[in-house]
């Protein structure tokens, strides 16, 4: 190999689908069996580790790094040859000579994410066991990959404030909610659900009846207590209300969006099923139209499937979408297009439901036309995979939002991008984004981090882009893999550019892109944001920063169904050797019912897709979307159905779910294996849920 050669080390595969692994799910075989392909069409890491030799003034040198025996060791110790240095850079002397690197290229060498992962020590942990055998989640995830301390010079450890003072003063101008006037101070009592009705029933207190219930409503949060359990056999990855609360939909890792009837948020209607033929991996994100008339879902992939909601259409195939087609005549269609070389991790429409704004894996953020088929606006403003996006207000298609594993989040003015320049930059993560939402005003953004934390930025706070252009983004992070790294809160570091508001911490944003939202303004007056966690929760924080309450799922769901061996065969991790199937939920994303309730009596209504809108199960191999209500803390409902009530994902009450774990004979394995059998479905008579 001669001087000028280098050898690159290709990124390895990864069961998670922001790893970028092109994973094709067959959906002719039998549930569970993937087909692992070439993604090299989609991502080269080349230009990554050329450019870190390059940066170094490492150019032209080759490093050879080998396993030897101590006789080979010796023999090359004997041969070694000169060296001669030419303005402070290494030579060889003679072709096939070895080559002398200094102390200080080795160490800037080693300083790059890419050879620092390389060589780090990957030791793997067995998680610690409780009582009863289950593994105990508060400790360190086992399993995991250990990594250098981030040592960013001139930095130190700072935590936010809790409470925040920016986050109190928001809360007194009455954006996000109402405060009391009043409050017994001397006995510290908090005024129970019973006396505010009194209090306004009476017309006691000197507050509007109007704003009287708000403050009621405001305060229910939903119980951890678990309503309804709707099970997957596949891990669920998003799951959304409509804004007018009639309409719901998940998605799952079998390729198919379920929708559901829930105009009656207490008694939820099995809709139909769409499906994405020949996705990668999963279904990345879904949106719903404005008129909840259509559903566009992607996978990672360039095209978007768009599907009528309508269950009475007798054609029921999707449209497809090719984001990489911009117009010219020699882009080829779907699925193997000329240009189908990145994978789309998030979508949104517009508020007028004429575009589709997404983030891809090609660094770009694309804007498709749906009258005219074709992308018309392709924005290449990001250094890394764009995770999250978002269009600014409900009412204008101008500002854009976009979140990247850069860490930055950028703001986007279409009117004014003459010279393909962003219009601000939101700085302080310092890890990548997993997700963004706007509150749609056109003013706050809340965003979601591998950093573990939730933070809340103002559109006028935004720092300029001549100003950002002058920071590094990645002195500020450590290559943190979230999909099988522990957090250590000991090298947590605020980011010393950081220009948010407030600061959320407590969840974990572990393993998956975990999603965080406002929450909305009809049932709750925007009064709190929250957040899924990896560790089986949902966090709902006040403005402040203080938490508000937790709902957890996966209390409620633990050992909600039996082991079956074909799905917990699938499983995401080989948590512990002693138990490897060990019942774990990672709470991925959660929807708050946007108008229930309007007066107290009623409940609020919180939707947990674990994709809580959850993965949830026998190590983590099923989904869960759980519903969610305040109830005042009480175990038991009287009304009907009863609380815990276990359904499959067509909402017909399942008593194998009810069932004894399945024994491992031969003809058990047969059923199951016919069970839980996945076939491609063309019709939604015969999808299987």
């Amino acid at each position: 190999m001669s001087s000028g050669e280098r050898t690159i080390s290709s990124r390895s595969q990864s069961p998670d689908p922001s790893s970028h692994a092109s994973n094709l799910y067959d959906t002719t075989e039998a549930e569970g069996e993937w087909l692992d392909e070439d993604d090299s069409e989609y991502f080269d890491p080349a230009e990554d580790f050329e450019d870190a030799f390059e940066d170094d003034g490492l150019s032209g040198v080759e490093i050879d790094f080998s396993l030897s025996s101590s006789d080979e060791i010796a023999e090359q110790e004997g041969s070694e040859t000169e060296t001669e240095t030419t303005q402070g850079r290494t030579q060889p002397a003679s072709r096939g000579g070895a080559i002398q690197v200094s102390h200080a290229q080795i160490m800037r060498l080693f300083g790059h994410a890419g050879l620092r992962n390389l060589f780090a020590p990957h030791t793997l942990g067995n998680q610690p066991l409780d009582d009863n055998g289950e593994e105990n989640q508060d400790e360190e995830e086992g399993n995991t990959y250990s990594r250098r301390r981030r040592r960013t010079k001139g930095s130190s450890i700072s935590v936010p404030a809790v409470p925040s003072e920016c986050g109190q003063r928001l809360m007194a101008t009455g954006t996000f909610g109402d405060n009391e006037y009043y409050e017994d101070k001397l006995r510290k009592r908090k005024k129970r659900l019973v006396r505010r009705l009194m209090y306004r029933e009476l017309g006691t207190q000197s507050t509007t009846p109007n704003r009287m219930n708000k403050l009621i409503s405001q305060g229910l949060i939903p119980s951890s207590n678990a309503d309804t359990i709707i099970h997957y056999d596949a891990r669920c990855y998003s799951g959304q209300f409509s804004d007018d609360g009639n309409f719901f939909f998940s998605c799952a890792q079998d390729f198919k969006v379920r929708m559901y009837d829930t105009s009656n948020p207490y008694k939820w209607k099995y809709y139909k099923t769409a499906v994405y033929p020949y996705g990668q991996w999963t279904i990345t994100d879904a949106s719903l139209s404005p008129d909840n008339k259509f559903l566009a879902y992607s996978s990672i992939r360039s095209i978007v499937c768009l599907a009528s909601t309508d269950p009475n259409l007798s054609d029921d195939s999707p449209l497809f979408l090719d984001f990489s087609y911009m117009g010219q005549r020699d882009q080829r269609g779907p699925f193997g297009g000329a240009s189908s070389h990145f994978g789309i991790w998030s979508i949104r429409f517009s508020g007028d439901g004429r575009e589709v704004v997404a983030g891809t894996s090609d660094h770009s953020v694309y804007v498709y036309d749906i009258e005219t088929k074709k992308s018309i606006l392709k924005i290449a403003g990001h250094s890394d995979d764009v995770n999250a996006v978002c269009f600014g207000d409900n009412t204008s298609p101008h500002i854009l939002y976009s979140g990247s594993d850069d860490t930055l989040i950028k703001v986007w003015d279409r009117r004014s991008m003459g010279d393909s320049r962003e219009a601000g930059v939101f700085m302080g993560h310092t890890e990548g984004l997993t997700y963004v939402d706007s509150k749609g005003d056109g003013r706050y953004v809340l965003s979601n981090g591998k950093d573990q934390t939730m933070k809340l930025w103002d559109l006028r706070k935004m720092m300029p882009t001549e100003k950002a252009s002058r920071h590094d983004p990645a002195r500020y992070s450590t290559g943190f893999d979230y999909r099988f790294m522990a957090f250590s809160e000991a090298e947590y570091q605020t980011h010393p550019h950081d220009c948010s508001l407030v600061t959320f911490r407590g969840h974990r944003v572990l393993k998956t892109l975990i999603r965080c939202h406002f929450s909305p303004p009809g049932s709750t007056d925007s009064r709190y944001v929250y957040s899924g966690s990896e560790d089986g929760s949902v966090y709902v924080y006040h403005m402040d920063a203080t938490l508000a309450g937790t709902i957890d799922v996966n209390k409620a769901t633990h050992h909600s169904r039996p082991k079956d061996p074909d799905l917990y065969g699938h499983q995401y991790e080989m948590r512990s050797n002693r138990n490897p199937d060990a019942w774990k939920t990672c709470v991925r994303d959660a929807s708050w019912h946007p108008n229930a309730p309007v007066v107290a009596g009623k409940k609020p209504f919180l939707k947990v897709t674990a994709e809580a809108t959850s993965w949830n199960g026998w190590g983590m191999s099923t989904g869960t979307c759980t519903t969610h209500s305040w109830n005042d803390g009480a175990e038991e409902d009287e009304g009907e159905p009863k609380m815990g009530l276990r359904v499959n994902q067509r909402l017909e009450e399942d008593k194998d779910l009810y069932d004894q774990p399945r024994p491992s004979g031969r003809m058990s394995q047969f059923r199951s294996r016919l069970r839980g059998r996945m076939v491609r479905a063309t019709d939604d008579n015969e999808d299987g849920g």
